[in-house]
């Protein structure tokens, strides 16, 4: 064999005497080093090194490449004997999508169809409390009239001779300097079947199409302590399709805002407004929690609160998934409402005094200390600013008065050359 004859071997990194594993091997390596998937740089040099394999991996077509080099292929007929998905499969990478109909290359199981996913809103007590629902879905489901045929007339389905049975047509371009390009489409002929039935002979029931539509109804549990986002999953509920097992139902639970508590894994939140008094004396409150019963919440006196304070009540949040008699935590967030101003006068003040002890008198002052009040930022700010823009506006206009010519006209404006 001539030097130019070794390209494809080159390609994989291996000797013309390599056998066959020493091929597959060098072909894993660096079709995992140059796959799209994770070298979109590398298309062309993927393709290349596919090519390279695809004609190796074959005995008859290497022992052509071997005598005649990419001439002897070009002049011999060449892939159509190659099944494109036994070119992918051995890696796990995807091509062209599933076909309806046949087992899985090499494996001789089924392919199983997609999954189906569908949100399912529940409010927090569904999820505190668990609850029973129908869920309406509707599917496709093979023909009973045809038992997912197409036809029940015997020998009336045949494969289709266009593409023999693959649902796909493969074509090669030649691109020049021994580079080959492989092109897939849905057969035109049977529609990516794989299968044609003459049209007199097609299932009244399902005219043809193997399956026809079926509503039902999925019994969701939502179980106590269930979250947003938690997936229940219906097992071989998905659409059926011919020679393919049905892919899974998949319900994703989404919870919807509460009014009153929020939710912090385990623990529930609220939060409550309480005033200046009760902050400090302590106080009652009552809260109706999500499974119906009234909860009275109590401060004991003598303990303090402070704005943003959390406190807990336990085991009153949300039960444990698969443990529903252990909870989380009802956690209460505290803001203070104080007192409008001037409402407090100067005989409350005397009575605070009394029982918060006075006020610290300030010592020390300075004999030309100056005295000044603590006023609202906001009306303050904006007099502020408006004296002080007029001030400065005032001095615009003295300035403006000095600029005018002594004998009382407009001042003359000097320009620069």
């Amino acid at each position: 064999m001539s030097a130019k004859d070794t390209k494809l071997y080159d390609l994989l990194g291996i000797a013309p005497n390599a056998n066959v594993n020493e091929i597959k091997k060098a072909y894993r390596k660096m079709a995992m080093k140059y796959h799209p998937d994770k070298n979109p740089d590398a298309g062309d040099k993927f393709k290349e090194i596919s090519f390279a394999y695809e004609v190796l991996n074959d005995p008859e077509k290497k022992e052509l490449y071997d005598k005649y080099g990419e001439e002897g292929l070009k002049e011999g007929g060449g892939m159509s004997g190659m099944d494109p998905e036994d070119l992918f499969s051995m890696f796990g990478f995807p091509f062209g999508g599933a076909r309806r109909g046949g087992p899985g290359p090499r494996t001789g199981q089924k392919r199983k169809g997609k999954d189906t996913g569908y949100a399912f809103p529940v409010t927090l007590e569904d999820l505190y409390n668990g609850k029973h629902a129908k869920f309406p879905l509707k599917k496709t489901v093979n023909c009973s009239g045809c038992a997912g045929k197409g036809s029940s007339k015997p020998n009336s389905v045949t494969k289709c001779t266009h593409c023999e049975g693959r649902g796909v047509t493969v074509t090669l371009r030649h691109l020049g300097f021994g580079m080959v390009q492989q092109l897939q489409e849905r057969c035109r002929q049977c529609n990516g079947e794989g299968e044609v039935i003459r049209p007199k002979d097609r299932c009244k029931q399902c005219s043809g199409n193997k399956v026809v539509e079926e509503s039902k109804q999925l019994d969701v549990y939502v179980d106590k302590g269930m979250k947003h986002g938690t997936k229940i999953t219906f097992a071989g509920e998905g659409d059926q399709i011919p020679d393919i097992l049905p892919g899974d139902v998949i319900i994703v639970l989404q919870q919807e805002k509460h009014s009153v508590f929020t939710r912090q894994g385990n623990d529930l939140l609220i939060e409550k407004k309480i005033s200046l008094v009760e902050a400090l004396v302590g106080f009652q409150f009552t809260v109706k929690h999500l499974d119906g019963r009234t909860l009275v919440i109590t401060l004991p006196r003598g303990e303090i609160v402070k704005p943003g304070d959390i406190k807990s009540v336990e085991n009153e949040g949300m039960p444990h998934l698969g443990n529903p008699f252990e909870k989380g935590r009802l956690l209460v967030k505290f803001d203070i409402k104080f007192p409008e101003n001037g409402s407090i006068t100067p005989e409350m003040s005397k009575h605070l005094e009394l029982a918060l002890g006075k006020v610290t008198p300030v010592t020390g002052i300075p004999a030309d200390a100056e005295n000044v009040t603590l006023k609202s930022s906001g009306s303050s700010d904006k007099g502020r600013s408006k004296y002080s823009r007029e001030v400065y506006e005032d001095d615009e206009d003295e300035d403006d008065e000095d600029e005018d010519d002594p004998r009382g006209g407009p001042g003359v404006a000097c320009h620069q050359q």
